[in-house]
Parts: C-alpha cells; structure tokens; sequence
C-alpha cells in the first residue's frame, strides 16, 4: 500500500492525511411513501408513474436515496437516469451492484406497473442480473430502460437494459412479478 504524508509526515493507516481524511457527507429527504400508497387503488399504474415523471407527485425514497435524476413512463415502457457518484461506489472503486440492480429492478417492475389498471398492485418475485461491464462516476449518465414482455392475469415478465453516457450495455436483467388486487389505503 502507498501511503501519503502531510508537512508534519503523519499519515493514516489508509494514506490520508489529516488534511486530507476522505470523508464525504451527503444529506437527502423524501416524501412520505404513503402518498404513494394511497393512490394505488385509486389511479391506474401508469397515471401514478406519469405524474411522479412529470413531478406532480414526488418520487418515492429509493429514487431519493440513490438520487436518480429521471424518469420516463409509457404504456409497458419506464425509463431511469442516474449519474454514478463516489456513494454509489463499492469498495473496489466501481459502482456497487446492488445499485445497478436497484436500477434494472425498479425499471423492469415499474414497466410492469405501467400496464396495471387502479386496483391492481405488484411485486418482483424475482430477478436475473447480468453485469457486462464495470460502471465508475467516468460512465456518464446511466440510462435504464424496462420493457414488458409478457403480462398476464396473474403475473408479468419484463426485462431492463442499463446503458452507459456511451450508449453501452453495461447490464441486462430479466424480471417476474406477481399482480395482486390492491384496495386504496385508508
């Protein structure tokens, strides 16, 4: 390991020096997710994903969490932006799977959403992760497009693609989600 020194020739057992300790901070606030809840026997999926898109609703924490910068939504179609940043990063400096996965799950099953009458309600039962290449904060923005497949009564099937600033696949992942009734929360 390289270790850095500052004037007085103190260093970390990381390398940093006190001048220089490597800590961030980063502050974040959502909405009450009950907002959203609330509608989800009252409007129709895609209706709900257009007015967060169109920001007449706002975005549900995950989106604030991981700060997604974005959305699209049509008929059976959604689409995610997030720009890759240091609290994304793993520690082999890349961005953690986890959040690619995020992005490729909420993709996938929000697609499916979008095909859901008021009334109806959904969750992934599962999820295929393929990760084709690292993504690091010099990927440019991530695009994540959803798409579905196959819907039926009682479940769906969608897939997500997440492309780098490049246009480049940088993951792929299929998805199965189970449809349910939903009644209006009270």
């Amino acid at each position: 390991m390289t270790q850095t020194q500052n004037a007085a020739g103190h260093t970390d057992d990381l390398g940093a020096t006190p001048a220089d300790d490597g800590v961030r901070a980063r502050t974040f606030t959502w909405t009450d997710p009950a907002r959203h809840a609330h509608l989800l026997g009252r409007c129709g999926g895609l209706e709900l994903l257009q007015r967060m898109a169109a920001g007449e609703l706002p975005p549900p924490p995950v989106m604030e969490l991981l700060d997604m910068s974005g959305m699209e939504a049509e008929q059976g179609r959604v689409t995610f932006y997030l720009r890759p940043q240091e609290f994304h990063y793993n520690p082999l400096g890349t961005v953690h799977g986890g959040v690619l996965s995020t992005l490729l799950d909420s993709a996938a099953a929000c697609a499916v959403h979008s095909t859901l009458p008021s009334g109806l309600g959904y969750t992934s039962q599962d999820l295929n992760v393929k990760f084709l290449r690292p993504v690091t904060v010099a990927s440019g923005r991530l695009r994540c497009e959803g798409v579905v497949i196959q819907r039926g009564r009682r479940t769906a099937y969608a897939e997500a693609r997440l492309t780098d600033g490049e246009g480049r696949l940088v993951a792929h992942a299929t998805s199965s989600c189970l449809i349910f009734e939903a009644s209006p929360a009270a």
